[in-house]
């Protein structure tokens, strides 16, 4: 499996133990599920992005006051 080496700085470090002491979690254990979470994240934003974009549309017309002036039809003249 592979594996990566990470420096922090002595403060740094002691931080992070305290974080994952915190938790229960030893050094190793924290440090990856912290970047599994991150991936996770990161895919979530993008598909929330993406559901409101498929919707937005169908939103701004059944609430055409909540439409940003700039992105109403005919610019910030039509607020």
């Amino acid at each position: 499996m592979p594996s990566l080496n990470v420096s922090f700085t002595d403060e740094e470090l002691e931080g992070v133990r305290a974080a994952a002491a915190a938790e229960g979690k030893s050094l190793k254990q924290y440090l990856h599920d912290l970047g599994v979470r991150e991936m996770r994240r990161k895919e979530f934003i993008t598909g929330a992005a993406a559901w409101a974009d498929r919707l937005r549309e169908e939103f701004d017309e059944a609430f055409p006051d909540e439409v940003p002036p700039a992105e109403r039809p005919g610019g910030a003249a039509a607020a």
